[in-house]
């Protein structure tokens, strides 16, 4: 059982200053054929930072430590031409883990250098709150989007 509309994504990074991140691929269930961050829902009694692991571990073959995970904020996405695709996602930095990411049934990762990441094959919302992250700014977003589910229709972003 998950726990609806809350969401993990964590973003593997190399370098410091940050050079390169992991995005995966979704090659099946919400967002397939775009590249996001690495994560997924938050099940009955996990905590959020346990979930974002356990959605690494399962979707890259990565493993991490909760205590590695650093808090980059949270997204609020809206969907008003699809209210159930509502969520509140918490994004984390990964910056130690073991093992190489490997492709799953799931996700196909990819490391991309930070001035080439592939905006225009990721969601709407990316292009406005990446940027901010990978330069280690904790955000505290939400985006609605347009009636096409794809576009962002409006957006509000704070630092903190």
């Amino acid at each position: 059982m998950c726990i609806e509309n809350h969401t993990t994504l964590i973003l593997l990074v190399r370098g410091d200053p940050i050079t390169h991140v992991l995005l995966g691929y979704k090659k099946r269930g919400f967002g397939v054929g775009k590249y996001t961050g690495i994560g997924g829902k938050i099940e009955y009694g996990e905590t959020v930072r346990a979930a974002a692991v356990r959605e690494m571990r399962e979707e890259t073959g990565v493993v991490m430590s909760v205590q590695d995970l650093v808090d980059a904020g949270h997204v609020t996405f809206y969907f008003p031409a699809r209210p159930q695709w509502n969520l509140t996602t918490r994004i984390f930095i990964g910056r130690r883990w073991q093992g190489e990411p490997t492709e799953t049934e799931e996700i196909r990762p990819v490391w991309f250098a930070i001035d080439h990441l592939p905006f225009d094959t990721m969601w709407d919302d990316a292009t406005y709150w990446y940027p901010y992250v990978l330069e280690h700014k904790r955000v505290r977003a939400t985006f609605a989007f347009s009636t096409d589910c794809k576009t962002v229709a409006t957006s509000e972003i704070e630092m903190w």
